[in-house]
């Protein structure tokens, strides 16, 4: 299970709980310099190749082919690892996209280039914008939760951000992912009031995987699937759909234990 930007594998705490309970082997990485009280200064020019390459060398360790569950950032790791043949199958909430999907709303235009007031952002570590978060990633949450998944917040890479937000000027295509070279089956999931991810540009995801993908929409959902409220309903969904395609018994769920 892979988290998203500015947190860590704790992100996961409630779905590696269930999934556990369902008796399936679940790694939850959190990726390099996302440990609590981590150094920033190596964090600022990590890519997402940087982590790509962590998370083939845990895969590596389990040695078998793994269900990939990706959230938002995480979500477009996974692809990045399916499209290298390094999945089963493939679980996606919210997740960013790859190099040349272009954004649909105003919103995530305008979120892409706020990101300029911070100067040369690419070169420096991001730290999360507490209000940012609360008004747009974690909205939907009880305010217990929501405290708590803030307080653990923690700063992202410039570069990795520039590599998601923009990819057209990434000439290097770090988050290139080739749609016709992930064969595995796909579940991929968008909430209906998510501005981060909105599913309009989700489905353009989806629609690069055509045959092999199935694309839901939740209601009310915002861009915390693993803890809003019915989060328990999308997690048993895709325990049935892991079952129903062969993946639920004995694969892995994947994605260090951080």
């Amino acid at each position: 299970m892979i988290h998203g930007a500015f947190s860590g594998g704790w992100a996961f705490e409630h779905w590696r709980d269930l999934f556990e309970a369902h008796g399936h082997p679940v790694y939850t990485p959190t990726l390099r310099h996302h440990q609590a009280g981590a150094a920033t200064d190596e964090l600022a020019d990590t890519s997402l190749t940087d982590y790509a390459a962590d998370l083939e060398e845990l895969l590596d360790g389990i040695g078998e082919p793994a269900v990939l569950i990706g959230h938002s950032m995480g979500g477009l790791l996974a692809q990045m690892l399916a499209a290298r043949g390094r999945a089963a199958a493939l679980v996606l909430l919210a997740p960013s996209a790859p190099w040349g999907v272009l954004p649909s709303t105003p919103f995530e235009l305008m979120s892409a280039q706020a990101l300029y007031l911070a100067g040369e952002f690419w070169k420096k570590a991001l730290r999360p914008e507490r209000w940012i978060a609360s008004a747009h990633a974690l909205d939907r949450l009880d305010p217990k939760t929501h405290d708590a998944v803030l307080a653990q917040m923690v700063p992202e890479s410039g570069l990795a951000t520039f590599e998601i937000l923009h990819w057209a000027f990434d000439f290097k295509r770090s988050s290139a992912v080739e749609a016709r070279a992930v064969t595995c089956p796909i579940l991929c999931f968008a909430g209906t009031a998510d501005r981060i991810n909105p599913p309009a540009t989700v489905r353009r995801i989806a629609k690069r995987y055509r045959g092999r993908v199935q694309y839901r929409e939740l209601a009310g959902f915002s861009h915390w699937p693993m803890a809003e409220p019915g989060w328990e309903q999308v997690a048993e969904h895709t325990l049935f759909w892991l079952e129903r395609i062969g993946a639920g018994a004995d694969e892995t769920v994947a994605g260090d234990d951080g």
